[in-house]
């Protein structure tokens, strides 16, 4: 179950598992309650065979869902439920509660930093759902773990690390890759030094540290190039500070793009200045793609991203650190490529979506045995 199955991080993840999920083992089905930007990614998981059900339900605070929700698990003969972001975790739950089947959690982000009144409320309720009506947490990172456990009183014997995966052969560097190609298209010669960032235009990403350290980047190595790929509110604020630092024909914004494999492999380093981040998948994209990482020392950055074997961390919103990160990665090819074997590695290891989804699927069926033990007579 899940709030809605717009283009956000949560719903592509579940697109991600889905593809990945032993149908031999589980008949997955899906059930959204509210449609957001026309709801593609449930057209995705209909090619794939699954079912997509909504089942409209606008308020968390509106509990006459919850009979029909009940009704729509005895109905299809639902095992168990496994919500995604927040009116679900408490429907879908409470469901799931008194229908008798166990219910699982997947926690995606930290609460609102700046939450208003009614949001704080929000957060409260899902806390309580997680903690009465759910018997397992997943969380993305150890960070959301213990926020979890701290902020949200959830038993820590609840709480289980799963990170996202990707399909991490979507981004190996391969041969046919035609770098010249790629950069010709993009208006950055062949043998330039490249940075690419690939996110969602907001404050938060932190974008604007490295645009303003640019400059002294430039410095050390005069013919590099800053591609900025995404779009977003704070689209709009940054060009005008790559205009007023005068760095507009080298700092170069791409866009959303659909060719994000292509522009890794075509990269030299990748660079994630943000603020604040439970864990960005795609720092494990560009490690697939053999790409030595610097990125802020924030959220779960730190779980991803291992100073000297696979990139190097600053401190968020420091200029100063970005550029002479940035500057060393560059100026050491051979660092640079003993950093990006690393990153290989640890994609590998850590966000391979098949290894991912059988965790899952491990989660599943450990719930699924308790329940029946439970049912068995003494």
């Amino acid at each position: 179950m899940i709030d809605s199955l717009g283009m956000g991080g949560a719903e592509r993840m579940l697109l991600n598992y889905l593809q990945h999920l032993d149908q031999g083992r589980y008949l997955p089905r899906v059930c959204v309650f509210r449609v957001r930007d026309g709801n593609p990614i449930a057209a995705e998981i209909e090619r794939l065979g699954i079912p997509v059900d909504h089942m409209p339900v606008s308020r968390i605070r509106d509990f006459t869902h919850v009979a029909p929700l009940v009704r729509y698990l005895r109905q299809h003969r639902i095992g168990l439920v496994h919500t995604q972001l927040e009116t679900v975790t408490v429907h879908g739950s409470i469901a799931a509660k008194i229908t008798g089947i166990p219910a699982i959690h997947t926690l995606h982000t930290f609460a609102y930093p700046d939450a208003t009144v009614r949001e704080i409320l929000r957060i409260e309720a899902v806390w309580f759902a997680l903690r009465n009506f759910h018997d397992k947490v997943i969380a993305v990172s150890a960070a959301v773990g213990d926020y979890a456990a701290s902020q949200g009183r959830v038993p820590l014997e609840r709480i289980s690390v799963l990170y996202n995966g990707i399909d991490t052969t979507l981004f190996h560097r391969r041969d046919d890759v035609n770098r010249a190609a790629v950069r010709k298209a993009l208006g950055i010669p062949a043998a330039a030094p490249l940075i690419v960032t690939v996110a969602v235009l907001r404050r938060e990403k932190g974008i604007q540290h490295m645009i303003e350290a640019w400059p002294k980047i430039l410095e050390s190595v005069p013919n590099a190039y800053y591609l900025i790929v995404g779009a977003g509110p704070y689209e709009a604020p940054l060009k005008s500070l790559a205009a007023t630092g005068n760095v507009t024909d080298r700092v170069l914004f791409a866009g959303a793009r659909s060719d994000i494999p292509e522009i890794l492999g075509s990269s030299d380093l990748f660079v994630l200045p943000t603020l604040d981040d439970v864990l960005p998948t795609v720092l494990a994209e560009a490690m697939a793609s053999g790409l030595p990482i610097v990125a802020s020392r924030v959220g779960g950055v730190p779980e991803m991203v291992e100073p000297g074997r696979n990139g190097l961390l600053v401190a968020p919103a420091d200029k100063t650190g970005l550029a002479e990160a940035c500057i060393r990665v560059l100026r050491a090819p051979g660092e640079a490529l003993r950093l990006a074997q690393g990153g290989r590695e640890i994609a590998e290891a850590r966000f391979n979506v098949r290894n991912q989804a059988r965790k899952l699927e491990n989660l599943y069926q450990e719930l699924l045995n308790k329940t029946i033990s439970a049912d068995l007579p003494c």
